[in-house]
């Protein structure tokens, strides 16, 4: 699941900041990838007010991963420091890792467990305070995240 924070930091309720801290999604337009399970699940239900959420295909964690992935100790991600310095090879590799859960972002210590990505081109299309399923930006959104995604990086 990719997450995505929309909206900022004033006037949140500690316990929904401490939550969204968790997600290490501390500012606006950061975004994280998370698996399914039921604890991150319920982290996603308290959240749902202040971010988007949705199922992520292999293409687009690809393109999130090269254009917008950091390591811990300064540069970006790239195919050659892969093969250097972990037993993953290639950004693709990596990718399918963290699809099918043999790797978690916020546990490859040399990654930086978010993405800063930028406001999505051509603005929201909805208003950001309302759910998706009541015509706007926020809560699950399914593979439609993908389209935020593209438009955000």
């Amino acid at each position: 699941m990719a997450v995505v924070r929309i909206r900022g930091r004033v006037d949140i309720k500690p316990d929904i900041r401490y939550t969204l801290d968790m997600l290490h999604i501390r500012r606006k337009f950061w975004a994280t990838i998370i698996p399914l399970t039921p604890s991150y699940r319920g982290m996603l239900h308290k959240v749902k007010d202040y971010t988007t959420y949705g199922e992520i295909s292999r293409d687009t964690l690809i393109e999130l991963l090269r254009n917008r992935g950091e390591l811990t100790n300064g540069g970006k991600l790239t195919d050659s420091w892969l093969k250097e310095n972990t037993e993953f090879s290639t950004i693709e590799e990596l990718a399918d890792a963290l699809i099918s859960g043999k790797a978690r972002l916020h546990k490859l210590e040399w990654l930086k467990p978010y993405f800063r990505l930028t406001p999505p081109k051509g603005g929201f299309k909805r208003t950001t305070k309302r759910a998706w399923t009541d015509g706007g930006e926020l809560g699950y959104r399914g593979d439609e995240i993908n389209k935020l995604l593209r438009r955000m990086i």
